[in-house]
């Protein structure tokens, strides 16, 4: 084998070979590597930039198999509640009349959820919670549909947040939650 820029096979007269390159060091190749991954996750920041946050979050559920949200179609409400008070202040027979005639469709349910006006006097009595109280009056209108008929097994009872609208009333909310078996 001959020195300098071609080499020749042993055995081997006439044919060449090029020199092997000289070699890049192993952590130049890891800082390329290193450099290529940072600019792609800035890329990734910056196109998810202009999304909904929200929008993200669903995409996120339904790819991880949670259920999405019932999306709501119609509301009723139950006002005028006594503050510190879960006793209802109406009757609600209209209101179990629409909710009847609403169920008989498979698809859809009840969302009752109760609030409170948020002062420091709406609260539970006995705990001085205004979640608590919330749900009471949640509670109390959720029974006194069932006594009047309504069929509240697809029904959910919830109290509303501290970014819902102060008031001391439940909101009734039918909602299609989906086709029996597609979920």
């Amino acid at each position: 084998m001959t020195t300098g820029a071609i080499a020749t096979a042993p055995g081997h007269g006439d044919v060449d070979f090029p020199a092997p390159a000289p070699a890049r060091p192993l952590w130049l190749m890891t800082l390329a590597d290193l450099a290529l991954l940072l600019v792609g996750f800035f890329v990734l920041l910056e196109a998810n930039y202009q999304l909904d946050p929200r929008a993200i979050t669903r995409a996120v559920a339904v790819g991880l198999g949670a259920e999405p949200p019932p999306l709501a179609v119609a509301a009723q409400i139950v006002p005028g509640f006594a503050p510190h008070s879960a006793r209802l202040p109406t009757r609600v027979d209209a209101i179990a009349a629409w909710a009847r005639d609403e169920l008989r469709d498979p698809r859809v349910g009840l969302r009752i959820t109760g609030a409170t006006d948020g002062s420091p006097t709406d609260v539970d009595a006995a705990t001085g919670s205004a979640a608590l109280l919330a749900t009471d009056r949640a509670r109390a209108v959720a029974a006194a549909l069932a006594e009047a008929g309504v069929p509240i097994e697809r029904t959910q009872i919830s109290n509303a947040g501290g970014d819902a609208h102060p008031a001391r009333h439940v909101l009734i909310t039918l909602a299609f939650v989906g086709e029996k078996g597609t979920r």
